[in-house]
């Protein structure tokens, strides 16, 4: 018999790195890695390994120290590691010394990002942005691409060329990433358009950290069929529906999510997608209850609503996945303060979170729990607005 070839595509191994500095703690770090761990996960490669080093500061010359990188040559040598992933922002320099000692592939956290975004965008809105992104991380970088050129030193005439060469490559990157804003430029106008047309019903937007069950909501509210998954930045481009609930309509928009340390060029880009946000009537921050560290997400998200000039509009906070909420009960006698660990779901929604804002709800989307409650509270908000921005329209109401 002939011999059967597999023809499955292998999974790329990762190793994740990261420091902890004076300004972080161990389990923070692991946060990070953990989440670092799913953003490999979503692009498709096995995470093996970890490497942690506890630093003042990163090293200018190699982000972790020299015997840490030794360490972690001989476990990639050993284990025919591809993809070395380091959890902050490298410099061209940092990625070359790195490159010249672990002899694999070199990724920071941003460049990882781009790459999903790359494989996720899908309309020519969400692709022109990446692109946009892409090259704008790439420029920098440049020199690196032609280390090979170092190893021919020496050669009559090779040095100049290579020289000319990367120079070429970046003539050519800048007059791409003008072509792609002058395309942003006209496709922004278009989208503009597109909003005016809409007529003045009231907007809601949904935002939230990445994975929080956004789009999920979205099918709920909408009855469409948006694409969800337990991924990371499953949605890019901003989905917009018309929704009614009971006899009031207004429009509802899925927006991409947000994650901490988002690369800035990728914000610059997609700040147009954000328009959204920004011109809506109310956002819905959605946030995973069930994830161990949901508090620093709701910062995230605040502080990027700030960052875009949205902040200050009516919010729905809304803690959804109530139904992989999971607490360890503390023993009888145990004198310790509680923490967040061991509060109950009755007992958290006692706290900071139910006070927070003046509507504030807890449900499960998959589960279907408490969404009658969401779609009343909801339709209270609009209403309010809906009967400011129109006083002589109340008999849209009598029914109700």
């Amino acid at each position: 018999m002939p011999e059967l070839i597999n023809t499955a595509i292998q999974k790329e191994t990762i190793i994740l790195i990261g420091i902890i500095t004076k300004n972080e703690t161990e389990q923070r770090l692991n946060e990070y890695l953990d989440e670092l761990a799913f953003l490999a996960d979503t692009a498709g490669a096995i995470t093996v390994e970890r490497f942690i080093q506890r630093l003042e500061m990163q090293d200018r010359r190699t982000f972790v120290g020299s015997g840490k990188l030794i360490e972690i040559r001989d476990y990639v040598r050993a284990n025919k590691i591809d993809i070395a992933v380091f959890d902050d922002e490298l410099s061209p320099s940092q990625i070359r010394n790195i490159e010249k000692t672990l002899r694999c592939r070199i990724l920071d956290r941003n460049n990882l990002i781009l790459d999903i975004f790359a494989s996720r965008a899908r309309t020519a809105h969400a692709k022109t942005q990446v692109e946009l992104a892409q090259y704008q991380y790439l420029l920098p970088r440049l020199t690196r691409m032609w280390t090979h050129l170092e190893r021919q030193r020496g050669g009559i005439g090779l040095r100049g060329p290579g020289e000319r060469e990367i120079e070429t490559d970046r003539r050519i990157i800048r007059d791409r990433i003008a072509l792609l804003k002058k395309k942003l430029v006209r496709i922004d106008k278009q989208k503009a358009t597109q909003r005016r047309n809409r007529g003045n019903m009231v907007q809601v937007a949904l935002v939230g950290y990445t994975n929080v069950g956004k789009s999920t909501i979205m099918n709920l509210l909408s009855k469409s069929n948006i694409f969800a998954e337990n991924k990371l930045f499953a949605t890019l481009d901003t989905t917009v529906r018309k929704v009614v609930i009971e006899n009031l309509p207004f429009l509802l928009s899925d927006t991409v999510g947000f994650i901490r340390k988002l690369p800035h060029d990728l914000v610059e880009s997609f700040k147009s997608t954000l328009d959204e946000v920004r011109e809506s009537d109310i956002l819905i921050h959605v946030v995973d209850i069930s994830h161990p560290d949901f508090e620093e997400q709701i910062n995230v998200v605040k502080q990027t609503l700030a960052d875009i000039d949205a902040n200050g509009k009516p919010t729905i906070m809304l803690f959804n996945k109530i139904d992989a909420y999971t607490f360890i009960e503390k023993e009888p006698d145990d004198l310790t303060p509680s923490t967040k660990e061991n509060l109950s779901l009755e007992d958290l929604k006692k706290t900071w979170m139910a006070k927070a804002n003046s509507s504030t709800l807890f449900i499960s989307a998959t589960k279907k729990q408490n969404i009658e409650e969401l779609k009343n509270v909801l339709y209270e908000v609009v209403k309010k607005i809906h009967i400011e921005r129109y006083p002589y329209n109340d008999f849209l109401y009598e029914e109700c």
